[in-house]
């Protein structure tokens, strides 16, 4: 009996300081430079609830740095019954009725972003874990408090918060806001030449450009009437004949694969609608190995990350493709899970269809 005294309430800190650490390092996880992870957590979470772009990127860090801190204090004897497991029931009761309102207006689909996206979970699913969490620090105060060393160094509370929080704005310092770049259009080290062409026709001074542009033109079929799509502030010439609008994170894996894969159905395919990408102004360095992963460039332009997500859409996701007949949408696929993902096989159908 007096072991299980002694367990329980170690038992019960540890779990609870694991659910903080793990939340925090999901929301910057699983980009290597931070910043696409980061601002989609700002994008999808904050903005919803009226913060500001500019403030935002500041309450992102310090939330996910005062949750870093709180994992870490819970394994600390510092002022635990006074300060910090209180402060932690505070945290998680404004997390709760948070979700309670979320819940309550209708919102109980998809990812709450609570632990981004290592560990999806509905709102609903989060709400019960945090009334959970709050139940068992209830008991270890009631119950177990007891049997908790307690050291009063207050100081050491506001160090390890304030390590944490700056270590936040260092390992992910705040960018300066860019300016949208214009379309770029480039040209393939190694064009790739459809495999029904006769390669001893193209003369040596020939340029391919990233695939796009070949000296015979294929007549598509008229497809709907012609609208206005809205991406031709981007790309002009985008809502004439089909054409695929990527929405790419340079460092996201995700997104490469699915630019290797639009490669593939290039290769295959001749008459495969001309591929153009908005990236979002992340890591922007990378870009050139995000080509060479995908195994062909296209006409692409950077795009400032809160002009990128509001582009993208609400409650969409990276990777996104569009795939455009004449201005209207005849699909848009968007984030890795669910029906909307990208299916390489199914885009290849729909493209080869000459009616809609």
């Amino acid at each position: 009996m007096e072991m299980v005294k002694n367990v329980v309430p170690w038992s019960i800190r540890i779990f609870i300081s694991a659910l903080f650490l793990v939340s925090a390092f999901a929301k910057i996880y699983p980009d290597p430079s931070f910043y696409f992870s980061i601002t989609k957590f700002e994008y999808s979470q904050l903005y919803p609830m009226g913060f500001s772009p500019e403030l935002a990127v500041y309450f992102s860090r310090v939330l996910i740095g005062i949750e870093f801190a709180l994992g870490f204090l819970l394994l600390f004897p510092f002022n635990l019954k006074k300060i910090v497991i209180p402060a932690t029931i505070i945290m998680l009761a404004v997390f709760a009725i948070h979700l309670s309102i979320e819940i309550v207006s209708g919102n109980n689909s998809g990812n709450c972003g609570c632990f981004g996206s290592l560990l999806p979970m509905t709102p609903l699913q989060a709400l019960i874990k945090n009334i959970l969490s709050i139940g068992l620090l209830v008991i270890l105060l009631l119950k177990f408090s007891d049997r908790m060393r307690v050291n009063n160094n207050f100081l050491a509370i506001t160090n390890i918060t304030t390590a944490c929080v700056l270590f936040l704005f260092m390992l992910i310092p705040i960018q300066k806001k860019t300016t949208t770049m214009a379309p770029v259009s480039v040209e393939t080290e190694e064009p790739v030449i459809p495999n029904n062409t006769d390669t001893t026709e193209v003369k040596t001074n020939d340029v391919i450009n990233d695939m796009n542009a070949t000296d015979v033109k294929i007549e598509e079929p008229k497809g709907p009437a012609k609208k206005a799509s809205g991406y031709a502030k981007y790309f002009p010439k985008i809502d004439e004949g089909k054409k695929i609008l990527c929405f790419f994170a340079p460092t996201c894996e995700h997104c490469m694969q699915t630019g290797k894969d639009l490669t593939e159905l290039r290769k295959v395919d001749p008459t495969f609608p001309e591929v153009q990408i908005i990236f979002m102004d992340e890591a922007p360095e990378e870009i050139p190995a995000f080509f060479k992963f995908a195994g062909a460039e296209y006409k692409h332009m950077v795009m400032d990350i809160v002009a990128f997500w509001t582009a993208l859409g609400n409650n969409k996701d990276t990777p996104g493709v569009v795939y455009l007949w004449n201005g209207n949408t005849m699909k848009f696929y968007n984030g890795t899970e669910g029906k909307d993902k990208f299916n390489k096989a199914e885009l290849k159908k729909l493209v080869k269809k000459e009616s809609y």
